[in-house]
């Protein structure tokens, strides 16, 4: 699907591919959302450059993810998609700057485009030209990731409260904490989702940049820096953090190892003090013809009380000693 934006901000949905191609003049920004083949042929003959497939936006390399090819300005940028689902990933979105028109290209529909088109008529008409365009998308899809940072941040406390927060009369599962490193992964592979993104946005930004398109509008020029700083403050903070889950993770293990020990120190202990009652009955139940508390007629309270006081005496000594 191609939809038009123009500088008055009325956007326009491309469908007739039959017609020659061509935008009105005053388009300022192509927004191309899984784009077929024909909708890609149709934009490559309007603006004269060669459109990336989807399998192009896939390259890693940074000489195929950043560079200038016929005057137009080619960047590809990776974004958190589906960041308020148990599986979040990432989605490679295309921002070319063919002359004075932003065309964008995504398989996939972060929430940060949404709020950019809701707002898209709030900007001013200074900002209406593809650069300047581009600078105000990068800004909102930055503020978009800072705020999944924040909720990430928020949620992770919570869980760092279950975790380390069980001093209650509650009984919890035994298997309680094995859930919770469940939750742990799942926070850690947002982190780690979020942490790709902002790297692919910080280098985008340094190309950006150098962009002389960029470099002759102060005011967008301003905000990039703004934006960049905000990326590199994300970015520690997002490494802070998850150097906390590594932490939770960590603790969380820990706890399981204590609980673990203690269940076992609970069968030694019983073991231990069960064992002179069994040395006593087994005594007792030796076949000996001489053995004469066999004819007293006390003789087995006699070997009760024994058994009882042989256990006893043990699980004291425990008890003093702090082992229980």
């Amino acid at each position: 699907m191609i939809t038009a934006y123009r500088s008055n901000c009325k956007s326009v949905e491309i469908r007739d591919f039959s017609q020659p191609a061509s935008f009105p003049e005053d388009v300022v920004w192509i927004d191309m959302l899984e784009p077929s083949r024909e909708e890609e042929l149709y934009v490559e003959k309007v603006l004269g450059i060669e459109v990336p497939t989807r399998d192009d936006l896939k390259d890693i390399e940074p000489s195929a993810r950043l560079y200038i090819e016929n005057d137009a300005v080619f960047m590809t940028a990776s974004l958190v998609w589906k960041a308020d689902t148990d599986a979040p990933t990432l989605t490679d979105v295309a921002f070319i700057l063919a002359g004075n028109r932003l065309v964008t290209i995504r398989y996939a529909q972060p929430k940060s485009f949404a709020l950019f088109i809701a707002a898209l008529h709030r900007l001013p008409e200074n900002w209406r030209s593809g650069a300047a365009l581009l600078a105000k998308l990068l800004e909102t899809i930055v503020d978009r990731t800072a705020e999944i940072l924040e909720t990430s941040v928020s949620r992770i406390d919570i869980l760092s409260t279950h975790v380390f927060g069980r001093a209650n009369k509650v009984r919890k599962p035994s298997n309680y904490l094995e859930q919770k490193l469940r939750d742990i992964a799942g926070h850690h592979r947002m982190i780690s989702k979020l942490r790709d993104s902002l790297g692919s946005l910080s280098r985008l930004l340094t190309f950006f940049y150098t962009v002389p398109a960029i470099q002759q509008d102060h005011e967008a020029k301003e905000l990039c820096r703004t934006v960049s700083r905000d990326i590199q403050s994300l970015s520690e903070h997002a490494s802070f953090v998850a150097g906390n889950i590594t932490f939770l993770l960590d603790a969380s293990l820990g706890l399981i190892n204590i609980e673990q020990n203690s269940i076992i120190k609970i069968f030694s202990i019983a073991s231990v003090v069960f064992l002179p009652p069994t040395l006593v009955a087994s005594i007792y139940g030796m076949n000996f013809q001489v053995m004469p508390e066999l004819a007293w007629a006390a003789g087995y309270p006699y070997s009760l009380a024994l058994m009882v006081i042989s256990a006893v005496i043990p699980f004291f000594f425990f008890r003093w000693k702090g082992w229980l």
